[in-house]
């Protein structure tokens, strides 16, 4: 495979060679008006549920509200491991603080209307920090790939209560077995290098590993039941804490973000997942309270989302992490760009 010298954007130009061309400023300026963009979406949904989330949040005894903050920030920190973990069997490791800068800002990119925007925004800020276009494609459809077999796996622990409310979720589950065979490193390495080729890009050229795909997994089932845990500290804060709300409530948010993703559309999958984790709630805290824990819910992921990108961006300001240097892997296969 030839490697591609990437030269990191923000290092001197060459004596002898012409600055960016208009080509570099208009995906330059394009980034930036993305960035605007999701800062727009999220700043929507925040200002125009605020009522509705504060109402509900206020009934919320402090401590609750703040354990269950935390366990979001800590669940958003589990999928950004997640995603490192892929993005270094590609290629050099590229640290925690380049890592999170990528993925953190990046998913500010879902309160775009279009799920697309997120990992169009992931690929131009690996190609700013020097990483190959189609290495962080790659790192976003294996991830994907992962997230939603393990979504459904967990999902399994809130599957009878969404089908007594909701008979049409189990569509869902035609996809497992086919998912769970895509887990083995021959069928998914097959399965991008047939993506790759579609997009006429080199394959890659070692099988992902065995190590790598377990790894993922289980960062993503960690991140999915920290989420699981930030909804039941809210819909359990005025009464005795069950363990089978507990699993009631990672089922249910497992399987409502991965039923998102099919509404690509809307932002973030917006209200889909506030039906499923509403439907699944119902039972426990009655229909009116598990709708407004859902709305919640997703509002404080939004400040979570922003919170967490914001913080990543500072850090990387603060201590910029060093250049990375193309290899002879998906890294170096973005001859076109």
């Amino acid at each position: 495979m030839t490697v591609e010298t990437e030269v990191p954007s923000d290092s001197p130009v060459a004596p002898g060679k012409k600055r960016a061309g208009w080509k570099s400023q208009v995906i330059a300026w394009a980034r930036r008006l993305l960035l605007v963009a999701v800062l727009a979406g999220a700043g929507y949904y925040l200002v125009t549920r605020w009522d509705e989330v504060w109402r509900t949040l206020s009934s919320v005894p402090w401590y609750s509200a703040v354990l269950s903050m935390v366990a979001v920030v800590l669940g958003i920190m589990s999928s950004t491991a997640a995603w490192q973990n892929i993005v270094d069997d590609l290629g050099k490791p590229i640290g925690r603080v380049r890592a999170s800068q990528i993925f953190l800002v990046s998913q500010l990119g879902k309160y775009v209307p279009g799920a697309v925007w997120a990992y169009v925004l992931q690929m131009e800020l690996g190609k700013k920090a020097g990483l190959a276009r189609a290495r962080m494609f790659v790192s976003s459809l294996v991830q994907v790939g992962v997230a939603v077999v393990a979504s459904l796996v967990v999902g399994l622990l809130a599957l009878p209560e969404l089908l007594d409310e909701s008979p049409g979720a189990v569509w869902l589950y035609a996809i497992l077995p086919f998912g769970l065979i895509s887990l083995h490193p021959r069928v998914m390495t097959w399965g991008v290098n047939l993506v790759l080729k579609t997009l006429r890009k080199a394959p890659l050229d070692h099988r992902l590993h065995w190590s790598t795909i377990i790894k993922t997994f289980a960062f993503t089932i960690a991140g999915y039941t920290l989420f699981g845990t930030h909804l039941w500290l809210l819909a359990t804060a005025d009464g005795t804490p069950q363990v089978d709300v507990l699993l009631l409530c990672v089922g249910a948010i497992a399987i409502g973000l991965t039923a998102g993703l099919f509404f690509f559309i809307l932002p973030s999958g917006a209200g889909v997942r506030d039906v499923l984790v509403a439907v699944a709630l119902a039972p426990a805290v009655g229909p009116v309270a598990g709708a407004a824990f859902a709305v919640a819910s997703r509002a404080m992921f939004t400040v979570a989302d922003v919170g967490t990108a914001g913080v990543a961006a500072l850090i990387a300001k603060i201590r910029p992490p060093g250049d990375i240097q193309p290899t002879t892997t998906v890294e170096s296969t973005d001859k076109a760009e």
